[in-house]
């Protein structure tokens, strides 16, 4: 029996592995129903002569592999966002690079998907910072992304939360950016449970006044905008949204809470894909989306359903560190050699929490190797001391 001891509040206790892999795939994304992206984590390198905190090492060939993965699934790739470590220690110059080489490697994929994150993180947010320098800085990487044939996720700016005064601050933003771009965009409203920096965001303290902020923009320049992605944790202001959106507009649900029932849909309209979480369960993720194109609606539930107590634990408060989770997932699969991450990031999560994920992922069927996932969890016990 495949077995291990973990912690348990204040004390080791062993743990059986029951849960069956869901195995690896290669599918086409026309099989899907949905739009599905995944936001995918950048591979740190562990033999870099850097610090940590300074300066991001990246291992190229690793990251741009677990990309080409994600596309062998059939799922999308949205590249250089928060789950790449986007402002906490992925900086824009490392980003453009990483979104240069992803660029570079989907043009040899007919159909791989792909969409890039442009914001303002090169601008620092400061009592100096204007109206006018947010919007410049957005016209920047966007015009960098375009350069290279990219097309635009336009994320949220904490430069702009901090300059913003009004409401109609984020219009003259949001209205100036989407009159320009090439291509429609995808918006993403990413709440204040992922970065604090950007509490208020759309100028409202309270997210249903935000909302209408948002969908005013929205509704101006709907033929710019391919739709939104909203990261507020809840089902229940992702259904309202997505029920005033303009015909045309997708909701792409970044609810990694409850994406299984947001996606299903209901009666009156369902939510695309783009997910953090997805990044930690492709292969789960890959076979749930082909159930549910095939009319398997409780094939989809059954696949899908395991993994949303992983995903809300990977994402418990403080919701910024979940990228920890994820890359614990990466290496734990064998998908890179090291609990390692640009920022030293591999230490916001406890013991405890590793432990806990260990578990869920192994009742979910995410841990494709399990022989190999107790042999990773047996050397992170042993560096906390666990032997």
């Amino acid at each position: 029996m495949a077995r291990l001891d973990l912690p348990l509040e204040d004390r080791l206790v062993s743990y059986e592995l029951s849960g069956r892999p869901v195995p690896f795939q290669k599918r086409d994304a026309a099989a899907f129903p949905r739009v599905a992206f995944a936001a995918a984590h950048v591979v740190a390198d562990p033999l870099a002569d850097n610090d940590p905190w300074l300066m991001p090492a990246i291992d190229w060939e690793r990251t741009l592999a677990f990309r080409h993965r994600l596309w062998d699934l059939g799922l999308g790739v949205a590249e250089a966002m928060d789950t790449a470590q986007r402002g906490m220690g992925l900086g824009w110059p490392e980003a453009r690079e990483l979104i240069r080489r992803a660029l570079a490697e989907a043009r040899g994929r007919p159909g791989a998907l792909i969409a890039c994150g442009a914001g303002t993180d090169h601008l620092a947010p400061g009592p100096d910072v204007t109206i006018d320098d947010v919007i410049k800085a957005y016209e920047s990487q966007i015009e960098a992304i375009e350069a290279e044939g990219g097309r635009i996720i336009l994320m949220a700016s904490r430069a702009l939360t901090a300059a913003a005064r009004s409401p109609d601050d984020y219009v003259r933003v949001y209205d100036r950016i989407l009159s320009q771009v090439k291509e429609p965009v995808i918006i993403h409203w990413l709440g204040e449970m992922f970065d604090p920096a950007l509490e208020g965001y759309w100028g409202g303290a309270d997210h249903m006044e935000a909302m209408r902020t948002c969908l005013q923009v929205i509704e101006a320049h709907a033929v710019k905008v391919d739709g939104i992605k909203i990261s507020l944790l809840s089902k229940e202001k992702e259904i309202v949204m997505r029920r005033q959106l303009p015909q045309g507009v997708r909701m792409y649900t970044g609810d990694d809470f409850n994406y299984a029932e947001l996606i299903a849909g209901d009666e009156q309209g369902h939510s695309d894909a783009l997910l953090g979480i997805f990044d930690a369960i492709a292969p789960v993720a890959s076979a749930s989306l082909q159930a549910l194109g095939e009319g398997r609606n409780g094939a989809f539930f059954k696949l899908l359903e395991p993994t949303v107590p992983l995903s809300r634990h990977i994402f418990k408060a403080p919701t910024r560190f979940y990228k920890t989770g994820v890359v614990f997932l990466a290496y734990l699969n064998g998908l890179q050699d090291h609990f390692v991450m640009i920022g030293g990031q591999q230490s916001a999560r406890s013991l405890a929490h590793l432990s806990e994920l260990f578990r869920l992922a192994d009742k979910a069927g995410v841990l494709a190797d399990p022989e190999l996932a107790i042999s990773r969890m047996r050397r992170v016990l042993a560096v906390h001391g666990v032997e």
